[in-house]
């Protein structure tokens, strides 16, 4: 297949996944909107945490909350937190109770009942994305899956799943940063309108 082909075909391929998601997550999505919106509205917070290029889909989407989403919309800042931006706090977390622990540890020392974690993972199997959603389950955080594939065993710790229904690492990841956009500007929407 040429390129101009193959490329045609990734977008085309991406298109629909997300058409597919316009139409079987939309309640779901409105739903972790709730949550969002209940958090804040309570004094807590929203904290995100994924690996790879969910780590930075993570420090995407707080940044977004912290800063602002739209340069059309100007509101206050909002809080969230990202696991993954402080290299001290994880290289010392993998390096005294291991990888899978680099999450789960600063999140039972931030985190209160009542905050919604974000755990986002493409497989649903990320160790530590697991062990922070088994935590966040034990501390009343509410739990939010931005998930891939079958999304097990991770799907099992999410009170609100959204779950891209495909195996290709790239599509999937173009779907959480959508999913991750709509939630926001939902959210904003809301606060804008009636704010904190």
């Amino acid at each position: 297949m040429q390129e101009a082909a193959r490329f045609a075909a990734m977008m085309q391929r991406s298109a629909e996944l997300k058409r597919r998601i316009a139409v079987e997550l939309a309640d779901a999505v409105v739903g972790v909107v709730d949550a969002c919106e209940a958090s804040l509205r309570a004094g807590g917070k929203v904290i995100f945490c994924g690996n790879g290029g969910s780590a930075a889909d993570s420090q995407h989407l707080a940044t977004e909350m912290l800063i602002r989403l739209r340069g059309s919309v100007e509101r206050a800042s909002w809080p969230a937190l990202a696991l993954t931006l402080d290299t001290s706090m994880l290289t010392a977390a993998g390096n005294d109770y291991g990888y899978e622990r680099v999450f789960e540890r600063p999140l039972r020392g931030l985190g209160r009942a009542g905050d919604v974690l974000f755990g986002i993972t493409t497989s649903g199997r990320s160790a530590n994305v697991v062990r922070a959603l088994q935590a966040a389950r034990e501390m009343a955080i509410v739990t939010v899956g931005l998930l891939g594939g079958a999304g097990e065993p991770a799907r099992g710790l999410c009170d609100h799943l959204l779950l891209v229904p495909d195996q290709e690492t790239a599509r999937i990841q173009e779907c959480h940063i959508a999913l991750g956009h709509a939630v926001l500007e939902l959210l904003e929407d809301r606060l804008v309108a009636r704010p904190l």
